[in-house]
């Protein structure tokens, strides 16, 4: 009894702060929504409509190697799901969304729009097998942007408690940096949630479910 109520008590103080700042900045959690999901489904309907463009993405993920990891590593899932989680997190959660707001307020928003945009053109259904591929990877797509919607919220709070130090109830800009930057930090814990989740989802599906759709 009394370890159900710890842990509902830490889950309770770990999902708080993020849903707190979700109700406090929501207008801003719309807009990053929109934003997120919007420059996918732009970039998808673009590579459709010039699948040249998504040739030319795709590749040169050929040519860097990338297309072949994905391909060596489908049938272990487990580790195929250790590799997506790995770049999720280092590649765009740090290096596009946290270390860029970290320098400049607000640089990881466009960063990721940028990068938002591009995968949608990548991912674009050019072809029988891509089209089948959006089937399952649809809910992926759904889990992991929300994962960096919540980062992109946090990177918003700390770009905005760096220009408005009252924002954060400071009066200094260090300190607004410092205090915003904590605020950011709650946002990993749902958003790692959400990236382990998606991560082990995209890899069984694509190893399981996938096959399935293309060869029916």
């Amino acid at each position: 009894m009394a370890t159900k109520t710890v842990t509902r008590t830490l889950a309770t103080r770990t999902f708080s702060g993020p849903l707190t700042l979700i109700r406090q900045h929501g207008r801003a959690y719309a807009y990053l929504n929109l934003m997120a999901y919007g420059l996918l489904v732009a970039g998808m309907i673009l590579g459709a409509l010039r699948p040249e463009l998504n040739a030319m993405l795709t590749g040169s993920m050929d040519e860097s190697g990338q297309t072949g990891l994905v391909v060596s590593l489908l049938a272990r899932p487990w580790l195929f799901a250790l590799v997506i989680l790995g770049v999720n997190l280092g590649k765009v959660a740090l290096g596009f969304v946290t270390l860029p707001s970290m320098v400049v307020p607000f640089a990881g928003i466009p960063v990721f729009a940028y990068w938002a945009f591009t995968t949608g053109i990548v991912l674009a259904p050019v072809d029988h097998n891509t089209t089948m591929t959006l089937i399952p990877h649809s809910l992926t797509m759904v889990i992991e942007l929300q994962a960096y919607v919540l980062l992109l919220l946090g990177a918003y709070v700390l770009g905005l408690a760096w220009v408005r130090p009252a924002s954060v109830g400071v009066t200094t800009r260090r300190r607004a940096w410092v205090r915003g930057l904590r605020l950011f930090g709650r946002m990993w814990v749902p958003a790692l949630a959400l990236f382990v989740v998606g991560a082990v989802y995209e890899a069984y599906s694509l190893r399981y479910l996938l096959p399935l759709l293309i060869n029916s």
